[in-house]
């Protein structure tokens, strides 16, 4: 499908887009380039690309595909270090979790002579670096795709083919609406993780204590989502600000609700607002994108 696929970052993303890359035979010639030497020589050691490079700007040389795995923040630099570097119909995308940003910052840059088409594979874990990846992560996933240069027909269709050979389903809309849909299906999930555990945190450790020793209950799947690349998260929260701040408007109007019900002990409403909730993880389970055993398929 590509002779030669640059990925830019090797954490998870990186590492699982390099592995099924391989293992699905979608490239001839893989290159990883990471910031740290020490990522590199793992991404070597795991044999999960072809050739390993430091320098940014030569790693993109005669690649077909261009893949930005980094936190946010970096794509500005990136951008501006690889534009001279990069040949003449070779795709440049990414993975980042916030598109509006992304794309009033990396148009002006790549323009309209750089095939640039802004994506997200909705798919990941709360670890990260090269060994936390895994050539099955964007099975079944979604992948979304806001491409903002219609003269790009023939490039969206070999990313859309190269997002369906990793396993994922592939969506197109536009960078405004993937902001809004991910601000309350991701980022504010995310952002409610931190700060629950992070009250944990501030407790007295008499308290604490016993918040770690009985975390088997609901508390315990907050601290997997907290543990998350904090680098990468606080990226996103600045990067879709707009988009969170709104979200958080409406959390706060139903939040209220919940609290007049309970000072009132009004147990009709607040069934009704539980029995509601349910209702969207059984449509979550029937949509696919989770499984019905009880406890996430945990044993324990």
């Amino acid at each position: 499908m590509f002779k030669k696929i640059t990925i830019i970052g090797m954490g998870l993303i990186g590492s699982s887009l390099a592995r099924v890359i391989r293992k699905k035979k979608i490239s001839k010639h893989i290159i990883a380039h990471d910031k740290s030497s020490t990522v590199l020589q793992k991404v070597l050691k795991l044999k999960i690309a072809n050739t390993i490079e430091g320098s940014l700007a030569k790693s993109v040389l005669d690649s077909d595909l261009v893949i930005i795995c980094t936190p946010l923040g970096t794509y500005k630099n990136i951008a501006i270090t690889i534009k001279p570097f990069i040949k003449k119909n070779c795709i440049v995308t990414d993975v980042g979790s916030a598109k509006l940003a992304v794309v009033k910052i990396l148009d002006k840059i790549f323009k309209s002579n750089i095939a640039w088409i802004p994506g997200h594979p909705i798919a990941g874990t709360e670890l990260s670096g090269p060994e936390a990846g895994f050539a099955t992560l964007f099975q079944n996933r979604w992948c979304i795709l806001t491409p903002v240069n219609k003269k790009n027909k023939t490039s969206l269709k070999k990313l859309i083919g190269f997002w369906r050979k990793t396993g994922s389903r592939v969506q197109t809309m536009t960078p405004e609406h993937h902001d809004k849909v991910m601000a309350i299906t991701s980022h504010i999930p995310h952002l409610f993780a931190y700060n629950i555990v992070g009250t944990a945190a501030n407790l007295e450790s008499s308290t604490k204590s016993e918040v770690i020793k009985y975390s088997a209950s609901g508390f315990r799947d907050f601290t997997r989502i907290a543990s998350s690349d904090p680098t990468m998260w606080k990226d996103i929260m600045i990067a879709n600000s707009k988009e969170i701040l709104a979200m958080l408007k409406n959390f706060n109007n139903d939040l209220n609700v919940i609290k007049k019900a309970i000072l009132k002990k009004n147990s009709k409403k607040l069934y009704q607002l539980f029995t509601k909730t349910k209702k969207i993880r059984e449509d979550i389970i029937k949509a696919g994108q989770d499984i019905s055993k009880p406890n996430f398929g945990r044993e324990s």
